[in-house]
């Protein structure tokens, strides 16, 4: 199991071109979303998230209203209130999280202080087990995401090994 950041991003590079391919094998093959769901089980249950927290470092965070609304109450101020200080727009005009120059606004340390309240958006991440879809259907967003969360890396890595994926 790798887990040093450094190393994720640069093993993720030299493998950019096989993840793809990987990407698209996946998507022309049937696989058990259970089995692929179990691998990342089994893999989320051995890396301690909040000894990372790079996700929280590096993403957007994108969140909905009803996000919104759960924030607002569990902060304690109104819904505008909490999209004024607490969201902005990004590049395609979706609300996201405010930043800082440590990463997303809750983040403190490597805890995030809105984690009974978090937007859906997080609680599902890295998305390999909790998700909309298919696991196939959500592939395009593991591409980028093996470079930063060590579930994503050793989950795509388990998973090639387990269908021998050339």
């Amino acid at each position: 199991m790798i887990t040093d950041l450094v190393q994720i991003r640069r093993l993720e590079h030299q493998k950019r071109a096989e993840n793809a391919r990987f990407r698209a094998y996946l998507k022309s093959h049937r696989h058990s979303d259970r089995r692929l769901r179990r691998f990342g089980e089994e893999i989320e249950a051995e890396i301690d998230c909040t000894q990372c927290a790079n996700c929280c470092r590096v993403t957007e965070v994108g969140i909905n209203q009803r996000d919104v609304e759960k924030l607002a109450k569990f902060i304690g101020v109104s819904e505008r209130e909490f999209a004024d200080q607490f969201t902005a727009r990004d590049a395609a005009g979706a609300r996201i999280l405010k930043r800082n120059e440590s990463g997303c606004v809750f983040l403190e340390g490597n805890l995030c202080s809105v984690y009974e309240a978090r937007p859906q958006n997080c609680a599902n991440f890295p998305h390999v087990v909790r998700g909309t879809g298919s696991i196939s259907s959500r592939m395009w967003q593991f591409l980028d995401r093996a470079a930063y969360c060590p579930i994503i890396y050793n989950w795509m890595e388990k998973v090639k090994e387990d269908i021998g994926f050339p």
